[in-house]
């Protein structure tokens, strides 16, 4: 199944928000009858703290970006917003606190592609995806960066793989985990190269990155955030970028696709939902107050010091990329023959 690009996607959603703002102006003109009660039901919320619950430890690349939004959405909500790390299973346990938690909009998930890897990685999860949750909106993607050892005589993906391949079952790689989307990234790369190596699954990319600097291993994709400082202080090559366009931060490294993979988009992308049941209106609002968060200069700069990209999208539109998602990655996991019961 081909890549699901965030560049494809970003027009798809830049063609519905025309569409939108015609069908909104329509109904401005026509009288707007459900204005009043939609202005009262918003007005209501939120009357109290909310919080974000990040399934992932603090410190993480997924609890940076979200920190950084929670701020925003606390000063343009007029209340704070609490980062609420519960890490563990591949991001299962949050997911499972907010399945559980009431529909009011006052407990929301920070969720990440691993809450689509899931279903295909574990027999069973606490919780079903499609039933118990509202998507909000898509917030933001992280890219993956194909990064080596210094050691490892290549300087471009070419030359990689050129080496790899000389000297099978010689190499390992690392991941944040098995069925982790730094694991699986490098999987798609190493099958689509002919590439036999290693695969060494870690508690997190931070023991990964550390490993990899130290040249335990020799090879990784991992997010572009969590590697950037091993790159600058040279223990770390970065072959080439994941994203669909070569990275402002890193002008000069070009992206798989360039690098002989056509095509090939994979990022550890984010999103906000809230328990199945939640008002219509109170989803409405999170969707506006985030959109609203990521366009702001301030949040984009952050977000972009961090090597993320703001996305946004309507609830709608986050439910069926959600769904595309899901299929993407049960077939690859398929391949892979990972499960994680």
């Amino acid at each position: 199944m081909p890549p699901t690009t965030f560049a494809s996607l970003r027009s798809a959603l830049s063609t519905r928000r025309r569409a939108c703002a015609i069908a909104a102006a329509l109904a401005v003109a026509a009288g707007g009858l459900a204005a009043p009660a939609a202005a009262v039901a918003q007005g209501a919320y939120p009357s109290k703290p909310i919080t974000l619950v990040v399934p992932f430890p603090p410190g993480g690349p997924t609890d940076l970006v979200a920190r950084v939004l929670a701020q925003k959405l606390g000063e343009q909500l007029g209340q704070n917003v609490l980062v609420d790390n519960r890490g563990g299973a591949n991001g299962n346990i949050g997911a499972q606190l907010v399945a559980k938690a009431p529909a009011d909009g006052y407990t929301l998930l920070y969720n990440t592609s691993s809450i689509t890897l899931s279903p295909a990685l574990y027999k069973s999860v606490p919780y079903d995806l499609q039933r118990d949750f509202a998507p909000v909106a898509l917030t933001a993607v992280v890219p993956l960066a194909l990064v080596t050892h210094p050691s490892v005589p290549a300087n471009n993906v070419k030359e990689f793989v050129a080496y790899a391949r000389a000297h099978p079952q010689k190499l390992s790689y690392g991941s944040a985990g098995n069925g982790n989307v730094t694991h699986l990234g490098a999987f798609q790369f190493v099958q689509a190269n002919g590439i036999e190596a290693t695969h060494i699954p870690y508690k997190g990319s931070a023991p990964a990155d550390v490993d990899l600097a130290g040249g335990q291993i020799q090879f990784m994709t991992d997010t572009v955030n969590s590697v950037m400082s091993f790159v600058r202080d040279k223990r770390m090559k970065m072959l080439a970028v994941t994203s669909a366009k070569r990275m402002s931060l890193f002008p000069d490294v070009p992206t798989l696709a360039e690098s002989g993979m056509p095509g090939f988009e994979v990022g550890a992308w984010q999103g906000v939902m809230v328990p199945a049941g939640t008002p219509a209106a109170v989803v409405d609002r999170l969707n506006a107050e985030i959109v609203k968060a990521l366009k702001s200069p301030d949040v984009r700069d952050r977000l972009a010091l961090q090597g993320a990209e703001p996305l946004g999208s309507t609830p709608q539109e986050y439910a069926a990329y959600v769904k595309k998602e899901s299929a993407r990655w049960a077939t690859v996991v398929k391949a892979t023959g990972i499960t994680l019961d």
